[in-house]
């Protein structure tokens, strides 16, 4: 401490003893050795601990201040105050505590003297200001000490880091609340441990309402089980989920929400809670949904013309078929010639249908046994019509038949979103060649292609001249609503449909392309098994399927579809009744339900419709096998139909052995 302080030590003056004073004590005598020995041991012991002190004080990283509690005085200070405030150890002990001290009023020394006297302590923050004029907080820690007066130690350390972390912490603590995603934190149990503002207003319900309850309670049971015990393995292996919630508000509305939750840990690294950010995503989903509605209308738009216009010559060939055959001298050999012209442009206008209806519903997936080659063929014209004049389509098919085994539909849907893809690549124009193949693939070189599968198989090669796929993009171009293409000109699912119905058909796609050259895409499908590979040829066949004596209840609303169904029925030997609706059908049941092996009805019917038929003579005679029939789609007719035991379905419009088939199939299943 400073040596003209009064809590200055004496100076212990034993070493500068004259020899007049050492010529007295000799005189007197001298002193009894313990006493001596006592005297120098306490002398060096006080010395002692006055160094100690004041090294231990010199050496803290805290600032230590003496001051004179009646003035405010700085008495004494240490190395850390001078460094702290740029001053030297003179210049301090020059200055009072308000010199140093920046805003402090000085009635609040005053205040804070009577509150270190009625305590005995104090610790108050300060706003320190150094020697340059900059400030920086403090917390200054006041107590008394009593020597040979009054004094007043203040220990202060600087904040500044504290404060900056503090008021991290409130801006933190202002943007979780002020948050437009919902923030919710729980326990690792799942217990809601903190929710803030945005939860209250997607769910309903308020803080106080869910704290020290599971998140359990947003539950709509939209994803099972096996969803929720997924996310906790990514989570117990200490990894962030990212997910899609199906929930449930308070008032029992759904909402939808993205969701990212993240472990919290301590400073072991141990898992302590889980945060979770969610986005109500709510309305963008139903934009998307309208949104991916209206860029298949906007297709049906594009294609309607073309389509008009084959429709009125499939017309124009049965009016002039017909007409020819109705003539009075038309001979028998004429009008077998017109009937088979009238079936063929019936079934060219069933396929322009069922073309038309990929672009307003979700394929039903319904395989059967077909040819790659034919079904490019088919769909040739109508690529011609959806990629324009200024792009030239090219076809380069395999010599031979391709059998595989897939959906038509979902196939025409492949190749047409690859077109369009192929078509915007080229806005100036281009060529577009298609080509199939076939191959094998043998077990090593299906492990060294994760994608692959050993064995034979068949490719549907699509290839533009277009601008080509940048290596960065060609990771995303299957994701959902990824899209490179200006707003408004493309949704994204294009590809991302093709990828989902490869897969569904436990296929694969390969993609080249380079920049300025072009693109091509490789779509692999199992070949079929088919024993001699000419799908084509038995379908051309039609070999007449066998006929049969059992009893048939039909329920159709359109009385030439009725009528037709039964005449052919009955041509094959089928005992057949017919009602023009449920009720009608229900009637005749009751009379003839014990005879009844077969049920084939309309999906929509007025009044009751096929499924709640189907339903109640089903409960009444579980052996009863029904066939659905609708010229709309299974899922648009029945919504989420899901066949049970002993059900079929049959898209209208169907041929008459196509139909034989199905109820053949049906008895003997």
């Amino acid at each position: 401490m400073n040596a003209e302080g009064p809590d200055t030590l004496p100076a212990d003056d034993s070493d500068g003893l004259s020899a007049q004073d050492t010529g007295e004590v000799k005189e007197k005598g001298p002193a009894p050795l313990s006493v001596a020995h006592e005297e120098t041991t306490t002398l060096t012991s006080m010395k002692g601990h006055q160094n100690l002190f004041r090294e231990l004080i010199e050496l803290s990283i805290d600032a230590i201040f003496v001051v004179n509690p009646a003035t405010g005085r700085l008495l004494d200070v240490n190395a850390s105050a001078c460094r702290a405030l740029g001053y030297t150890r003179k210049e301090l002990l020059e200055l009072t505590v308000l010199d140093i001290t920046s805003g402090v009023d000085p009635a609040l020394f005053s205040t804070t003297k009577a509150r270190i006297h009625n305590s005995g302590s104090a610790t108050v923050e300060a706003l320190h200001r150094r020697k340059d004029g900059t400030t920086y907080p403090v917390e200054v820690s006041l107590s008394p000490a009593t020597l040979d007066q009054e004094y007043l130690l203040a220990i202060v350390r600087d904040i500044s880091e504290r404060k900056r972390i503090e008021e991290s912490h409130d801006w933190l603590a202002m943007a979780v609340q002020q948050a437009g995603e919902t923030i919710v934190i729980t326990d690792t149990q799942g217990t809601i441990l903190y929710a803030n503002p945005a939860f209250e207003k997607t769910t309903g319900y308020t803080c106080a309402e869910v704290l020290g309850r599971n998140p359990r309670i947003l539950k709509s049971d939209k994803q099972d089980a096996s969803y929720y015990r997924q996310m906790w393995e990514v989570l117990n292996r200490g990894e962030v989920w990212h997910g899609h919630f199906i929930n449930k508000r308070k008032d029992g509305t759904l909402f939808e929400e993205e969701a990212t939750i993240s472990p919290l840990r301590d400073a072991t690294g141990k898992t302590v809670s889980y945060v979770a950010v969610k986005r109500d995503v709510t309305r963008e989903k139903e934009l998307e949904a309208q949104f991916r509605q209206a860029q298949k209308m906007e297709s049906v738009g594009q294609l309607s013309g073309g389509i008009a216009h084959d429709f009125n010559n499939i017309l124009a060939v049965i009016l002039m078929q017909a007409e020819l055959a109705c003539r009075g001298r038309t001979t028998q050999e004429r009008m077998r010639r017109a009937f088979v012209g009238i079936r063929a442009a019936a079934e060219r206008a069933a396929n322009l249908t069922r073309q038309l209806l990929l672009f307003s519903r979700r394929q039903v997936m319904q395989p059967c046994q077909l040819n790659l080659n034919e079904v490019v063929t088919s769909l040739a014209k109508m690529l011609q019509r959806l990629i324009g004049e200024d792009v030239k389509l090219r076809l380069s098919l395999h010599p031979g038949p391709l059998p595989t085994f897939a959906d038509a539909g979902m196939l025409d849907q492949v190749l047409m979103n690859l077109a369009v893809n192929a078509r915007d690549a080229m806005p100036k124009g281009g060529r577009l060649m298609i080509e199939t193949s076939r191959g094998i693939i043998d077990a090593e070189q299906a492990a060294q292609d994760p994608e692959a599968s050993p064995g034979p198989w068949v490719c549907l090669s699509v290839s533009d001249t277009g601008c080509g796929i940048p290596p960065e993009v060609q990771a995303r171009i299957f994701e959902p609503f990824f899209t490179t293409k200006e707003a408004g000109k493309g949704t994204g699912l294009g590809l991302a449909t093709v990828f989902g119905i490869v897969k569904q058909h436990h296929g694969w796609l390969k993609v080249h392309s380079e920049i300025g050259q072009g693109t091509t895409f490789h779509v692999f499908l199992p070949a079929s098994d088919n024993p001699t590979g000419d799908v084509l040829a038995k379908e051309a066949e039609h070999p007449k399927p066998c006929g049969g004596f059992e009893t048939i209840l039909i329920a159709e609303d359109d009385p030439a579809v009725r009528m037709l169904t039964r005449a052919v029925l009955e041509t094959n030997g089928y005992q057949v009744s017919d009602a023009e609706d449920g009720a009608k059908a229900q009637e005749i049941w009751r009379e003839h339900h014990g005879r009844v092996a077969l049920l084939l009805t309309d999906l929509v019917m007025p009044g009751m419709d096929g499924l709640e038929l189907a339903a109640i003579l089903q409960r009444q005679a579980p052996g009863l096998k029904v066939i659905f029939t609708s010229g709309y789609s299974a899922e648009i007719a029945g919504r989420d139909l899901k066949l049970g035991a002993g059900q079929y379905f049959l898209q209208k419009p169907f041929q008459p052995h196509h139909l034989l088939t199905m109820v053949r199939n049906a008895l003997d299943s």
